[in-house]
This record gives C-alpha cells, sequence and structure tokens, in this order.
C-alpha cells in the first residue's frame, strides 16, 4: 500500500478516517489508546502542510443521530494531545470544513454509511482533495467512509494501518520461529477460521478460553454445566487431526478453575479428566499455565488472541493476567490482538512491554484468517 508518507498533502484538504470507537462513561473517555495510536499520521499531515485535516469516525451503533455518542469527547481529547484547537463540526456532510484539525460528527448518525452508498460517499468525499484510511478496527467493513470514498479521492493508508497490516500479515508470512499461538474467548465458531490458519502457519497453538471446552469434549472430557459447541466438536476433531498431520503442539488445559457458575466469588481446581458433573470451566490451572509458560518460554514469536478465562470476572481473570505478564517478560516478538486480551495487557500496565498491541478486533481476526480486508484494497499499491 501506498501511505500518507507518499503522499503530497501541502495545501490541500484531507479526509482521514480513524477509528475513535472509544469506550466512552457519560461523556468521558474510558480508554484513548486508538486515538493516541491515530497521532503520528495527523501530526505527519499537519507537518507536511496539509491546509485541512477532517478526522471521520464512527462511535457505537447509532440509530439516527444520538447525542450520547457524539464524538464531541473524541475532539475535545484530540485537542488535549495534539496542543491545537480541534472543533466538532455537527456534521459529516454538507458542512464547511475550516483551515487546520477538526472532526467530523459520528459517521454513522447516516443510514446510508453502513451500506456504503455511492451518493453518500460522493458527499463525504465532495470538499476534499485526498483520502487517507488510518481506521484498522474498521478496515474490515466495506462502509461508505472505509471503502467507498478511497475509490472516490487519492487514496493512502494511514502509519497505524500500515502498521497493523505489516505486522500481522507478516505473523503468517514470515515469522521468527518458533512461532507460538495461543488462542481463547468464548466460542469455537468465532474463531474457527482463524485456529485453522495459524494451526497451518504456527510451529506451536494453545488453546483457552470457552473455546477449549468444545475440544476437551470433542476428545471426551467432561465439561460439566460449561459453555461448549457441541455442534463445532466436529470442527474441532479436525483441527486436532490438522495439527497432528503437521506434527506441531496443540496444547489444551490439563487441568481447569472450576466453579457452580460464572458469577461465583471463588472456584476449585480439578485434572480435565475430573471435572465435576455440575461445575464450570472458569479458567486455566497452575499446571497449564506451567505449559503456557514452557511454550513461551521457547518462542521467538507470539501472537495472543482472547482470554483463556472468564475474564470480566476478577475471580476467574488470574490465568488470563499470567499470561499478559509471561508474554510481558519474554524477549520473543509479541502481539497482542483481541479485544479482552488488549484490555489485560492494558490494565496490568504491561501494553508497553508488547511488541505490538493491536486496536483492531475483528479486523486483526479477519487478517489472521488470511482474508482480504475491503478497507485495505481500496488502497492502491
Amino acid at each position: 500500500m501506498r501511505t500518507v508518507l507518499d503522499a503530497k498533502p501541502e495545501g490541500k484538504r484531507v479526509l482521514v478516517r480513524n477509528d475513535f470507537n472509544v469506550p466512552l462513561a457519560g461523556d468521558r473517555i474510558e480508554d484513548d489508546t486508538r486515538i493516541r495510536a491515530a497521532l503520528p499520521t495527523i501530526e505527519a499531515l499537519i507537518d507536511r502542510g496539509a491546509r485541512s485535516v477532517a478526522l471521520c469516525s464512527h462511535l457505537g451503533r447509532p440509530r439516527g443521530h444520538d447525542p450520547t455518542l457524539s464524538l464531541a469527547p473524541v475532539a475535545a481529547r484530540v485537542a488535549e494531545l495534539l496542543g491545537l484547537p480541534v472543533p466538532l463540526l455537527p456534521d459529516c456532510v454538507g458542512v464547511e470544513i475550516p483551515d487546520g484539525v477538526c472532526v467530523l460528527e459520528n459517521v454513522r448518525f447516516h443510514a446510508e454509511e453502513e451500506p456504503n452508498d455511492p451518493a453518500f460517499a460522493a458527499r463525504l468525499a465532495a470538499p476534499f482533495d485526498l483520502y487517507v484510511n488510518d481506521a484498522f478496527g474498521a478496515a474490515h467493513r466495506a462502509h461508505a467512509s472505509t471503502e467507498g470514498v478511497a475509490r472516490l479521492l487519492p487514496a493512502y493508508a494511514g502509519l497505524l494501518l500500515e502498521k497493523e497490516v505489516r505486522i500481522l500479515t507478516g505473523l503468517l508470512s514470515d515469522p521468527e520461529r518458533p512461532f507460538l499461538a495461543i488462542v481463547g474467548g468464548a466460542k469455537v465458531s468465532s474463531k474457527i477460521d482463524v485456529v485453522r490458519s495459524l494451526i497451518a502457519k504456527a510451529d506451536a497453538v494453545a488453546i483457552g478460553g470457552g473455546m477449549a471446552n468444545t475440544f476437551l469434549a470433542a476428545t471426551g472430557h467432561e465439561v460439566g454445566t460449561s459453555l461448549r459447541e457441541p455442534d463445532k466438536e466436529d470442527d474441532a476433531r479436525t483441527i486436532l487431526r490438522a495439527a497432528k498431520d503437521r506434527e506441531i503442539d496443540l496444547i489444551l488445559p490439563s487441568d481447569v478453575v472450576c466453579a457452580p457458575s460464572i458469577g461465583a466469588a471463588a472456584g476449585s481446581v480439578y485434572d480435565v479428566d475430573h471435572v465435576p458433573p455440575d461445575q464450570t470451566i472458569v479458567d486455566v490451572g497452575p499446571l497449564t499455565l506451567e505449559e503456557y509458560e514452557r511454550a513461551i518460554r521457547t518462542a521467538k514469536t507470539i501472537l495472543w488472541n482472547g482470554p483463556v478465562g472468564v475474564f470480566e470476572s476478577a475471580a476467574f481473570a488470574a490465568g488470563t493476567r499470567r499470561v499478559a505478564q509471561l508474554l510481558a517478560a519474554s524477549s520473543a516478538t509479541t502481539v497482542v490482538g483481541g479485544g479482552e486480551s488488549v484490555q489485560a495487557v492494558q490494565q496490568a500496565g504491561l501494553a508497553k512491554r508488547m511488541t505490538h498491541v493491536s486496536t483492531g478486533g475483528g479486523a486483526a481476526l479477519e487478517l489472521l484468517e488470511g482474508k482480504t480486508l475491503p478497507g485495505v484494497a481500496a488502497i492502491p499499491a
């Protein structure tokens, strides 16, 4: 992809698609990671003489105009970080674009955005000379602001988008080996294609979280009242056979923490051969974490996507926190993607000790599956 550094923005009006879909508590931003990650591209355009830099994003899933999903808090935070006035414009189309940096109001206030309506894309593009896509977290969506506008204006990748694509595709094409993938999360169904892709590329794959229950059940283990997907057990067995055929390690939990429910205050450790039928698996156990540690210690490249326990409960977040600590202590190239695994390293204060923490959830998964992202494909080489 050509990037913003290949553009000539001097004296021009530039539309930048960002991913400012940040968590809010009222009008307070709880995590500004995605805003900070956008700054290098914004600053590059300012430094290279752009007349106007208009920042465009969605926030949430509004049905029409929703004041609670206004980008006003984002505009205020961008202004603080840049040390410049950054007004919020009342709309993303049909407004006069001022010189300097501004934020356009939530693009999803318009129903035409998500179906990639050509007329809406034309209205969005009309005031601008150049387009820069820096919204990796939305690059898997063929929306008007991520794909449609790129067909109408000279289009470039932002520095964040380029970095995300380069690092994540590099994991699959040319990782330093041994390459370890740790995959967690609730359901096999949401990550089945990712696991298949990683089985074909990695030297070892560790599976935890709720999705491990389906693999355990597929191998004849009792999983009690745990979340599992019986209709995906054949897929799990196929993946296990593929790992065996490739002669790679596929690490399933050997012991687990179980509790009466995910709302319980504490749990007990059981070997996977002795999970009580009235208990729920809520985390990986200490022996499993030792297996993870051995794999992490020998790996040169590590991808982590998804928690290995019921991370939203503090009582059952220990395994996920331990994985974050092990990666932080590793000398390997460490890449973290997926909402809750990213949240884990941030809450532990360990994000800066990772090689790369992805800003994209669904986009990262689709890239790791080997899919082409519409927002990336629209940018010329």
